[in-house]
């Protein structure tokens, strides 16, 4: 299972603000509008973020136990360019200073599943594989391509 499903501290840590654009339909937005409030001229922001305690209006969680955000698929750029700590291979020094205010363990590389190469009979040592980008609440695992040689 993908740790964000099991986390969502990043919700209720940071303002989500962003270009105006991404909420107007007929320039290509798919945030919805409604959910979301003027930063300034340029700029809005997802309710409840700019609060002096923020948690994104989209946030459907219990902090640490279970996670979702009610619009995955539409969610601002923002949210799609935070990833979690060695999720790619590197940290995050977002996720982790939203997991550490929480008292949830940073993530690390041993909280990533490894891939087992087509034929092999034991996955390389502790080798962090990207899970795919757009994680979402489809249950099935993500397939992902064979490991090059």
């Amino acid at each position: 299972m993908h740790p964000c499903l099991t986390c969502g501290a990043c919700c209720t840590m940071y303002r989500v603000g962003f270009h105006w654009s991404e909420a107007e339909p007929e320039l290509g937005g798919v945030v919805p509008r409604e959910l979301t409030e003027v930063l300034d001229g340029h700029r809005l922001a997802m309710k409840g973020t700019w609060a002096k305690t923020p948690r994104c209006i989209a946030l459907d969680a219990e902090i640490g136990t279970y996670s979702r955000c009610s619009i995955h698929p539409v969610r601002p750029s923002v949210c799609r360019d935070v990833p979690a700590s060695w999720e790619h291979g590197a940290p995050s020094p977002q996720c982790d200073k939203a997991r550490a205010a929480y008292g949830l363990p940073v993530l690390t590389a041993a909280d990533w599943p490894v891939v087992q190469a087509p034929g092999s009979d034991a996955a390389p040592a502790n080798e962090p594989v990207a899970p795919e980008l757009d994680h979402d609440d489809d249950p099935s695992p993500p397939t992902r391509p064979p490991l090059a040689a």
